[in-house]
């Protein structure tokens, strides 16, 4: 696993994470990623992050349903961000946010606010039961 010594990672064995939709180029999201994160994604062409608050792999949509197939792993020029390129699925296409929106960043600064740019596609009292 040579590729993967190459990686810079963080004090805790971390490297940030970006989720990029493939067909549209829009940033979904950001995430982290352990060895055994990385790995995994290598290996299923799915998105596996790690969950630093409850500490273990988070298979995407594991609870939502709204997984990421993975195209291609890319890392930045000093490698030590990984850019992953996908196709966001799940029961409703298109949602990455746990707020049900298609994107994590959706609030955009208008003045002295941040203000909500792009509305929710589905109620997450839904999604997160």
């Amino acid at each position: 696993m040579n590729w993967l010594n190459q990686i810079k990672w963080d004090e805790n064995g971390l490297v940030p994470a970006i989720a990029q939709e493939a067909s549209t180029g829009d940033v979904l999201m950001f995430a982290w990623m352990n060895r055994e994160a990385l790995l995994k994604t290598a290996e299923l062409k799915r998105a596996v992050y790690f969950s630093r608050s409850r500490k273990k792999l988070w298979f995407k949509g594991e609870e939502s349903g709204h997984v990421q197939t993975v195209h291609d792993i890319r890392i930045d020029c000093d490698s030590d961000v990984v850019l992953l390129k996908v196709t966001q699925l799940g029961h409703e296409p298109g949602i990455a946010c746990h707020t049900g929106r298609h994107s994590c960043f959706f609030q955009s600064l208008q003045g002295d606010d941040w203000v909500a740019a792009d509305p929710v596609l589905k109620d997450p009292e839904t999604i997160y039961k």
